[in-house]
């Protein structure tokens, strides 16, 4: 028991981390879609990809060097590969709500265009927690764990040992 509730209490962790990265990529993304909105005269959905683009790249930083730091880093390509694959299949989700509100729906008043925009948002973060976590962020392989917490068990108990006396 005491090990599904230590897997648990990881998830909690990992899931609060990657919603506060989440939250101020959020904050990112309405922040820069709102100022391009104001400030130039780009067409609802393109400021949104704007946005969306920054707020990927800001969650990216937020993911491998704080929620993910200590999962596996080796094939940092491999790695952003996948990572910008999979943001780039929730910029579809999120920016393709937002097309179907604003041109399926003629919902595109500032109010209508910022609540779809974060309704996407939300749906888009379903889909990039379950891939960023199971794809882009592994976890490293209990053996390797194990033999790294093994082999650091060791020393500590060779350093630890009484020195028997040489006669």
């Amino acid at each position: 028991m005491e090990r599904g509730s230590s897997g648990l209490q990881r998830l909690v962790r990992e899931v609060a981390k990657f919603g506060a990265v989440g939250g101020a990529g959020i904050l990112v993304n309405l922040g820069v879609f709102n100022v391009v909105r104001h400030v130039t005269d780009l067409p609802v959905v393109r400021a949104s990809v704007i946005a969306t683009v920054v707020a990927i790249i800001f969650n990216y930083l937020g993911f491998r060097y704080w929620t993910y730091r200590d999962r596996e880093k080796s094939g940092r390509t491999k790695e952003l590969t996948l990572f910008l694959l999979f943001s780039a299949v929730g910029l579809v989700i999120e920016n393709g709500l937002l097309y179907l509100a604003t041109y399926g729906f003629g919902w595109d008043s500032p109010l209508q265009s910022n609540v779809f925009k974060f309704v996407g948002i939300g749906v888009a973060t379903l889909f990039r927690f379950w891939s960023y976590r199971t794809w882009v962020f592994k976890t490293l392989p209990a053996r390797e764990t194990v033999a790294d917490a093994e082999a650091i068990l060791e020393r500590a108990a060779d350093t630890e040992k009484p020195r028997q006396r040489v006669r």
